[in-house]
């Protein structure tokens, strides 16, 4: 049995159909390679955060451990000098808010060394005395090992606040803490 095929009845049909399979396979193509280089680009943002928040935790130890030196408050003022900081007013604005204490001499440039990207600065912290508290009402803490003679009965409260970069220009994490502890 043999088909004869008129050439006039064919319409092209098997282009078309290669034609739309074509741009399916394109369109997936595109999507896979879009959604590819967006998982790269969150990856290197989660990246760039994790080193900036392993900076800022390595300045918030260098601060608790230079606050385990802190024999009076002597050297806090309203300045910042140094990067410690006095009380600050109810109505002041939170000065780590402020990007020119980062950057212009009042905060401490964390003495561990953090592998940064290049020109990538190291991490920095500011320490704020922010309150005395007074243990002498509390029955409780009448009797315990922190009354010893020769020791104080307040515990000098501090706010440790450190900011710490990431691999890229815009990767920065602040983080704060409170540190308190009895001068002698």
């Amino acid at each position: 049995m043999r088909r004869n095929f008129n050439h006039r009845t064919n319409t092209g049909v098997a282009l078309f159909i290669s034609l739309v399979l074509l741009l399916v396979l394109t369109i997936l193509g595109v999507s896979v390679v879009q959604t590819t280089s967006l998982e790269i680009r969150m990856a290197r943002n989660e990246h760039d955060t994790l080193l900036a928040f392993e900076a800022a935790e390595s300045a918030l130890r260098d601060a608790e451990a230079a606050l385990e030196l802190t024999t009076s408050t002597f050297a806090y003022n309203d300045t910042g000098v140094a990067g410690l900081w006095d009380m600050p007013d109810v109505t002041d604005d939170n000065r780590w808010e402020d990007d020119t204490i980062w950057t212009d001499g009042r905060t401490i440039v964390a003495p561990t060394v953090v592998d940064a990207a290049p020109n990538q600065p190291q991490p920095r912290f500011m320490i704020e005395h922010i309150a005395n508290v007074q243990r002498d009402e509390n029955a409780y803490q009448q009797d315990n090992e922190y009354n010893a003679a020769g020791s104080s009965d307040s515990v000098d409260v501090f706010r440790v606040t450190a900011l710490g970069f990431g691999g890229s220009p815009n990767s920065r994490v602040m983080l704060q803490t409170t540190y308190g502890r009895i001068l002698d």
